[in-house]
């Protein structure tokens, strides 16, 4: 049987221009702080959305200080959090874990794209959860025209699996952007990336990010959000 929501997803991306899925191929690297500052960064110029897909640890709510809940309308109008439209999994979890499998993972992210409404955008940024589960098929099923980001840091444990993520990807003949070093001290591991891929930049260490979470703008004029910016720019 044909699922009706199938057709209603598809009518819910329309209107927007690009979908960019920032991924990684483990947790720590810095992929939602990325994700959000990215998000903040093309709302600039752009009308953009962000969604967060991370089932096991959404975050993108605490890094935006997103309050207000999507407002219900044939669907749910996502709230507008720092000039872009944002929706999350925590709106339904809200703040429980959420120890969903399978099948009910697909039908989660299903019914989450179904019943968004977003409207016109240049820009959906999805925050992704790590690694290559149920969440990264149903996006290639789901939103063929996704574009990927991955993001890595200079740690060689780090490098390894990302890698794993990113053959994956071009197995699957998805458009990958790019990869973001993200991190970087003293030591950079730009030269094996380039072997795997586009190097979109790299994102100097920036001890003094954490005290900027749920701040907008002190995280757009901190060294780490003028290193996403200038990523962002790239795309």
């Amino acid at each position: 049987m044909i699922d009706a929501r199938l057709e209603i997803i598809e009518e819910r991306l329309k209107r927007i221009k690009r979908i960019v899925a920032v991924s990684s191929g483990k947790g720590g690297v810095g992929k939602s702080m990325v994700s959000a500052t990215m998000a903040m960064a093309l709302s600039k110029k752009y009308k953009v959305g962000l969604l967060d897909l991370d089932f096991y640890g959404p975050s993108t709510h605490i890094i935006m200080n997103a309050g207000d809940k999507p407002a219900e309308k044939n669907g749910l109008i996502p709230p507008l959090v720092e000039n872009i439209k944002f929706m999350s999994i925590i709106y339904f979890t809200e703040d429980k874990a959420a120890p969903l499998k399978g099948k009910d993972i697909i039908n989660a992210i299903i019914e989450l794209l179904a019943i968004t409404i977003w409207d016109e955008l240049d820009f959906l940024i999805i925050d992704m959860p790590p690694g290559m589960g149920e969440e990264v098929m149903a996006i290639l099923k789901f939103m063929k025209e996704a574009e990927f980001i991955v993001v890595t840091t200079p740690s060689i444990l780090s490098w390894e699996t990302v890698k794993k993520l990113l053959l994956f990807l071009k197995n699957n003949r998805c458009k990958i952007l790019g990869i973001v070093e993200n991190m970087v001290m003293e030591h950079s591991i730009k030269n094996e990336i380039e072997k795997f891929g586009r190097y979109l930049g790299a994102i100097k260490f920036d001890a003094s990010i954490e005290k900027f979470i749920g701040n907008a703008n002190k995280i757009m004029e901190s060294d780490f959000g003028k290193d996403v910016e200038k990523i962002a720019m790239k795309i």
